[in-house]
């Protein structure tokens, strides 16, 4: 998917990123991060109760805090739909355990786009711009929002929207990846940020499929 929408963009991806992100279900791999976020901050304490409702379908939590036990999962199948999609499960070791899930399938006949469905029940859906820098870091912004749970799929007003500024890269001297991730609204500023680290394993995945629970419950279908 990933080399797909970055087309000969991909081969400018450090060699290690493009390990993670090469991927697919026809592979039988998956990738699972695991390290720590260095800082995890949110923005006004106006924000906590629409945090709080977020976290009950797995997207955004209201917590904060520093040096806190990360992990990524990442695992490519074929939905209900027969769509080639990946996995972003991100869970935070807080003293409650909080998770921030997406589902990334391909945006057909939009080069360097992917199309990003948030939370357990794919309620959000949320165009995804992919770059690369100099470095060969990925480099993630997002688009128009859409509400994938109502007819029609409605646009998110942009007063109404939490946009997201992600790069990831290898630190070739620590040996591990890093990660800085900013989710901000253009009226109240930041809403959640974090940053921080972790190293990969790619596990093999049999016959059984990938694990339950790092699919949706339920799945939506825009293109």
């Amino acid at each position: 998917m990933f080399h797909t929408a970055l087309g000969a963009d991909f081969e400018r991806l450090h060699p290690e990123l493009q390990r993670r992100f090469g991927f697919s279900s026809a592979d039988g791999i998956a990738c699972v991060g695991t390290g720590r976020m260095d800082r995890i901050e949110r923005g006004s304490r106006l924000l906590v109760p629409f945090l709080r409702v977020g976290a009950r379908r797995n997207v955004l939590f209201p917590e904060q805090g520093r040096d806190i036990p990360f992990t990524i999962a990442n695992y490519a199948y074929r939905d209900g739909f027969g769509r080639e999609t990946v996995t972003f499960v991100r869970t935070f070791q807080f003293a409650r355990p909080r998770r921030f899930d997406a589902t990334m399938v391909a945006a057909q006949g939009r080069p360097g786009t992917v199309l990003d469905y948030l939370g357990t029940h794919q309620q959000l859906a949320v165009d995804l711009r992919l770059g690369v820098t100099a470095r060969g870091g990925l480099v993630i912004s997002s688009g128009a929002q859409r509400v994938a749970s109502l007819v029609g799929a409605p646009v998110v007003p942009e007063l109404l929207t939490g946009r997201a500024e992600l790069h990831e890269w290898f630190d070739d001297e620590a040996g591990r990846f890093r990660i800085r991730v900013r989710v901000s609204n253009p009226v109240v500023g930041l809403v959640l940020g974090y940053q921080g680290w972790f190293t990969a394993e790619y596990p093999r995945v049999g016959a059984e499929g990938i694990p339950c629970h790092v699919r949706p419950l339920r799945e939506r279908f825009r293109m």
